[in-house]
């Protein structure tokens, strides 16, 4: 790891033992545990907790005031909107300790969580999902998903430039910015 290419803010906390790859950036108030791991390109915004055996992939960005607990990993450029909450006990209480029983939670490579959603621990989200903003993700999102509401819904399917995909009769779409071609079957979309 080339230290000289990390930016650690003077008020941020990095435990010795966390993994930082190449080109992370850590900003202002953020605590990063000792066991966690943070690939090369990752943004870790303003205010952030991220706990130990967190694990983010390359050039993951999680935006300010988001806490990472236990259990929770990301795969390649997964995008975390700001004020985004993640759970990792399924009935927490104060007098209990469950420590035993964190569940584990997926944000599968290039899925974007908006602003204010809430990930309910244990679930998985998609390849490329879009999780609208104050969302709360309580079930499995599929890949291409568009989620919105409490409990989450899905109204639609994205591509991976995060544009609506409107699929014809013959279940083909086209992303309007990329060009790429999608295919829908049996509520599974695939890439062309």
């Amino acid at each position: 790891m080339d230290q000289e290419s990390l930016f650690i803010h003077e008020t941020a906390v990095v435990d010795q033992g966390a993994i930082l790859g190449e080109g992370v950036k850590v900003w202002h108030f953020s605590h990063l545990m000792p066991h966690c791991v943070i690939g090369a390109g990752c943004i870790i915004g303003q205010n952030c907790f991220v706990a130990n055996h967190v694990v983010l992939g390359i050039g993951v960005k999680v935006q300010n005031n988001v806490s990472l607990y236990e259990g929770v990993h990301c795969e390649d450029y997964v995008f975390i909107g700001p004020s985004a909450v993640f759970t990792n006990v399924i009935n927490p209480r104060s007098a209990i300790e469950r420590k035993d029983q964190f569940r584990k939670t997926l944000i599968k490579r290039g899925a974007s969580i908006g602003a204010n959603a809430t990930i309910i621990c244990g679930n998985m989200i998609g390849a490329f999902a879009l999780i609208g903003a104050g969302t709360v993700v309580t079930k499995e999102v599929p890949d291409f998903a568009l989620v919105v509401g409490n409990p989450a819904r899905q109204i639609g399917w994205v591509s991976e430039a995060g544009h609506r995909l409107d699929f014809d009769a013959s279940g083909k779409a086209t992303c309007p910015e990329t060009g790429t071609g999608y295919t829908i079957k049996d509520k599974i979309v695939v890439k062309v």
